[in-house]
């Protein structure tokens, strides 16, 4: 007791406080847009998903990281299991606005790609962690490449871009910390425009197409695809300074569609105004940094790089998520990572950054 008791005080609260602030903000915007259909089931889950979310931070903080690193069985089971949940979303899971990502089951619905992002990240980690000095080969790129591939293509036959996005680029920023060369690192950026060409051809569904036209010609489909970012954009220039506050129009009454989830960094500076956003971007900046510093000072790779990669992955999504409520990048279905709905991706995000702490804490 006295030794968990010990572990307590040695918890993160610079990590702790603004995720558990982040949520907050989330839940906010999802009550007042419960009214609309006078529905308050997401809210309930998402406060229960908060509090499980919490407790698994805290308990995985307590388990010493080491043993991730030193039982590869352990990431081979996790990255087996992940690739054959992705696998059964082609088979079982229901068919929600185009897509197969979730497992539907009673009231819950289960997102495996979201664990598999951290099962990724685990995964890149140990195998660069063992050949760091020899990350220059062709061959490491290429079977870090396959690892991230395999579970890429699954995803892309749901389809979910904005997913797919989210790893090629953990993929890429793992390579870049581990130290790629720079001519290689060109290679996979001319590869990679390469792929987008062929995807617009055989990969990408007509309301993907027709969300990307709609980013550069709005007034191709003002009511259409480019409504959700018109009314983005009303709702973030209402919230002044301090916000509507519960009388937030956009929001409370249903003129700001999937701002539960897409758009809620919206949602937010409707509610709370410029001052909300300033502590949202605040919040999010001490989870970098202090991701940032336990790698900096990390005396092996394993838990510098998982650090690293759990930090681009949040830098990422946050920063494709806000860019599409600005109107600045069209929207992808990307959540804004602790904020959006989703039991799945909160559980996941606090997951990481619980197995984050547990690395600062025993160093």
């Amino acid at each position: 007791m006295i030794l968990w008791f010990e572990k307590f005080k040695k918890i993160d609260w610079f990590l702790f406080f603004p995720s558990l602030l982040l949520t907050v903000l989330g839940l906010s915007v999802i009550y007042s847009s419960s009214f609309y259909t006078s529905d308050f089931l997401n809210f309930k889950k998402q406060a229960i998903f908060l509090v499980i979310g919490l407790a698994l931070m805290v308990i995985l903080s307590f388990i010493d990281w080491r043993i991730l690193r030193d039982n590869a069985y352990i990431l081979a089971i996790l990255y087996a299991f992940s690739l054959l949940a992705l696998l059964g979303l082609l088979i079982f899971a229901p068919n929600i606005r185009g897509i197969q990502s979730w497992y539907k089951i009673g009231l819950i619905s289960i997102g495996p790609i979201e664990f598999t992002k951290i099962v990724l990240v685990l995964l890149l980690a140990k195998y660069f962690s063992t050949r760091h000095v020899e990350v220059y080969r062709i061959r490491h790129i290429l079977i870090s490449g396959l690892y991230v591939a395999i579970p890429t293509i699954l995803i892309l036959l749901q389809p979910e871009v904005g997913s797919v996005i989210i790893l090629v680029l953990l993929w890429i920023g793992v390579l870049l910390v581990s130290g790629i060369k720079i001519k290689h690192f060109l290679i996979l950026c001319l590869l990679g425009l390469v792929l987008l060409s062929l995807s617009w051809q055989f990969f990408l569904k007509d309301y993907h197409k027709a969300r990307i036209m709609s980013f550069i010609a709005p007034s191709l489909a003002p009511l259409e695809t480019g409504w959700n970012q018109a009314q983005a954009i009303i709702a973030i220039g209402s919230g002044g300074l301090i916000g509507q506050g519960s009388n937030n129009t956009q929001t409370r009454y249903g003129f700001l569609p999937a701002v539960q989830t897409d758009f809620v960094f919206s949602g937010v500076a409707e509610q709370f105004g410029l001052a909300g956003v300033i502590i949202l971007l605040a919040c999010f900046f001490l989870i970098i940094w202090r991701l940032v510093k336990i790698s900096l000072i990390s005396q092996s790779n394993f838990p510098r790089l998982f650090s690293a990669g759990l930090a681009i992955i949040i830098i990422v999504q946050a920063s494709i998520n806000i860019a599409m409520n600005l109107g600045l990048l069209p929207v992808i279905g990307i959540p804004l990572p602790l904020v959006s709905y989703g039991g799945s991706s909160l559980l996941a995000t606090l997951a990481g950054i619980g197995i984050a702490q547990s690395m600062e804490q025993n160093l």
